[in-house]
């Protein structure tokens, strides 16, 4: 019996430092702040890429909205240079998402993808494609 307690607090161990690991770890702009290289419309196990024709005043408006979604933060880059990352946590644990945004004259380049795994389970397309629909809706 003494064998199994120990093991199963050993166990509990590993999950609160994975999960305190998860939760805390940094996110290195050099590593994810990178310009996408998007030529088409790609849902990924990992994430999702997009390419949209925007007007001159869509990626600040993209921008605000991406900055209004809970547990959302510019992690680098500006509107003004027209190249941003953001990260969005997840509500419960924490998994950091990364989206790239590089707008190149009247096209916008939208990368989203995970940090951690290997499917993001829709997540990254919901939320990029929920974004591009809202922008959709404030320029009418």
């Amino acid at each position: 019996m003494g064998r199994l307690m120990m093991l199963l607090w050993v166990l509990i161990a590993v999950v609160v430092v994975g999960m305190g690991y998860i939760r805390l770890a940094p996110s290195d702009p050099a590593q994810w702040h990178v310009p996408p290289r998007v030529t088409q419309d790609e849902n990924l196990a990992h994430g999702v890429k997009r390419l949209v024709q925007v007007g001159p005043d869509d990626l600040a408006r993209l921008d605000a909205i991406i900055r209004a979604t809970p547990r959302s933060r510019r992690l680098a880059g500006s509107v003004e240079e027209g190249f941003v990352t953001y990260v969005t946590r997840s509500r419960i644990m924490g998994f950091p998402d990364y989206t790239t945004l590089r707008q190149e004259g009247d096209s916008l380049q939208v990368y989203g993808r995970l940090r951690f795994g290997r499917s993001d389970l829709g997540v990254n397309r919901a939320r990029v494609d929920g974004w591009l629909a809202e922008l959709a809706r404030v320029r009418q």
